[in-house]
């Protein structure tokens, strides 16, 4: 294994203290708690927003704090979930007057931390919300999880909210609108190679030279079923069919297209895909108005990508198109 590493044990607060250190005017690091949260946080005039999930996984979510995004993020360990007690402190030290809320992706070890720091904080007399996000078409149930799976999509999810708490939206309405994005987001992968863990210094899983797994999760989880390599024309198709059907999206839908790397395959080949993936809606008369190309949910140095579609109408538009000012600037 050859990478950036000194202590495995200390990768994710190495990795957190050098994002701090690079970004001292607008992130405060809590090492206490793996938590990365804004430096003007909490705000009284704006819900708070938090998400955890497990490291492993950047820019999500560490590297998206910022005004118009996250006011918070409290990952686990690589690919595990934070436990409840830092989701509990988190909470505890960005309680707003106006609330807050916290994003999870639906993996069973998150949904358990988080509930069971919304439990605490509720009793503490927090007004805290939960929202789930699963726009994962490849799987209805993992090793991770029961039900879809939360990946790439969940960047739109925090886009929005994100944008209507700093314009003072309010609690319920941030569900709402959480709950409408998701409702109408969509995403499948594809890994080219597994990614390699610090602690365990070698592949997660075993691909040939000449296999890819489809649907596989951003943890390494198996996918819908295993397949030769093949054109990238093909393998965008593989990823979008389903996509499209799932919703489904239909002739005259105006959508966002995501094509994400998983963390180990370059640009360049990101834009290959999405010229595809482009003009393959375009055939099916579905119009793509904005567009997102690049890192924004990886697994670490897995070579692969994955495919979102979000059905646009004009609340989500503006809320995508609002500012945001984060370190790590994906948006």
């Amino acid at each position: 294994m050859k990478k950036f590493v000194n202590d495995p044990k200390q990768y994710v607060p190495e990795m957190l203290k050098g994002l701090a250190l690079a970004n001292p005017d607008t992130l405060t690091y809590v090492p206490e708690y793996n938590l990365i949260m804004r430096k003007d946080a909490p705000n009284e005039n704006k819900v708070s927003v938090i998400q955890g999930s497990g490291s492993g996984h950047e820019p999500a979510h560490v590297m998206v704090v910022g005004k118009g995004m996250l006011d918070g993020a409290c990952p686990g360990d690589v690919f595990a979930a934070p436990p409840m007690d830092y989701v509990y402190e988190t909470t505890k030290l960005l309680n707003s007057p106006k609330g807050v809320l916290l994003l999870v992706n639906n993996y069973t070890g998150d949904r358990m931390a988080f509930d069971m720091a919304q439990e605490m904080s509720l009793a503490d007399g927090v007004n805290v919300r939960t929202l789930f996000i699963d726009d994962d078409v490849a799987v209805q149930d993992s090793t991770y999880t029961v039900g879809r799976r939360g990946v790439a999509g969940n960047f739109f999810v925090i886009k929005a909210i994100g944008a209507a708490a700093e314009a003072g939206a309010d609690l319920d309405e941030l569900v709402r609108i959480g709950e409408k994005v998701n409702s109408v987001t969509r995403t499948m992968g594809l890994a080219l190679t597994a990614c390699i863990p610090p602690a365990k210094g070698a592949p997660l899983f075993e691909l040939g030279d000449d296999e890819i797994e489809i649907g596989v999760g951003i943890h390494g989880e198996p996918g819908r079923r295993r397949a030769k390599i093949a054109p990238s024309d093909e393998l965008v198709d593989i990823l979008l069919e389903p996509v499209v059907a799932d919703l489904p999206f239909a002739s005259g839908d105006r959508v966002a297209l995501m094509v994400n790397g998983l963390g180990g395959t370059p640009i360049s080949e990101l834009y290959i895909a999405y010229g595809h993936a482009h003009e393959a809606l375009a055939a099916k008369g579905i119009e793509v108005v904005r567009s997102y190309v690049g890192e924004y949910c990886t697994s670490l140095d897995m070579a692969g990508a994955s495919v979102t579609l979000v059905k646009l109408d004009d609340e989500i538009e503006r809320l995508l198109d609002a500012p945001a000012e984060i370190g790590y600037r994906v948006f």
